[in-house]
This record gives C-alpha cells, sequence and structure tokens, in this order.
C-alpha cells in the first residue's frame, strides 16, 4: 500500500467555500502541479482540485497513521 499524504490548510482567500483554514487535507500526487506551485487536494466537494501550494503545509506522517487516516475518510 502506498503511503497516504496529508497537508493542513493555513490560508483561503477565493476559496472560502472549498478549502476550510486548519483543516487536514488528502494529497494527491501530482508532480505537473507541484512545478507550477500548485497542490491537488481532495477538498469539501469530495473532488480533487488544484489550489495554491502556499495555502498549505505538508505533513510528514508515519505510514500506518496515514493510512488509517486515509481509511476513515
Amino acid at each position: 500500500m502506498t503511503k497516504a499524504k496529508f497537508a493542513i490548510c493555513t490560508k483561503n482567500p477565493g476559496y472560502e467555500a472549498s478549502l476550510e483554514v486548519r483543516k487536514l487535507y488528502q494529497v494527491i500526487a501530482d508532480q505537473t502541479a507541484q512545478s507550477a506551485g500548485q497542490i491537488r487536494v481532495i477538498d469539501e466537494s469530495g473532488e480533487d482540485y488544484l489550489y495554491p501550494l502556499s495555502y498549505f503545509i505538508p505533513l510528514d506522517l508515519p505510514t500506518s497513521i496515514a493510512n488509517q487516516i486515509a481509511q476513515a475518510a
């Protein structure tokens, strides 16, 4: 099983309906987005979308914890 990745939202100007500040979001790997300064996360709609990378702090959680959180979602 691949390790699930997460990030915490720290700001949301322009995306108030889609992102909650201080909330944990699952990150979807997207190298093209990252090289463009964006991050792909599963937002409040339950779908994955691109947002400014500067709105998030990536977390490095232990594999067992990250996978438990991903399964609970």
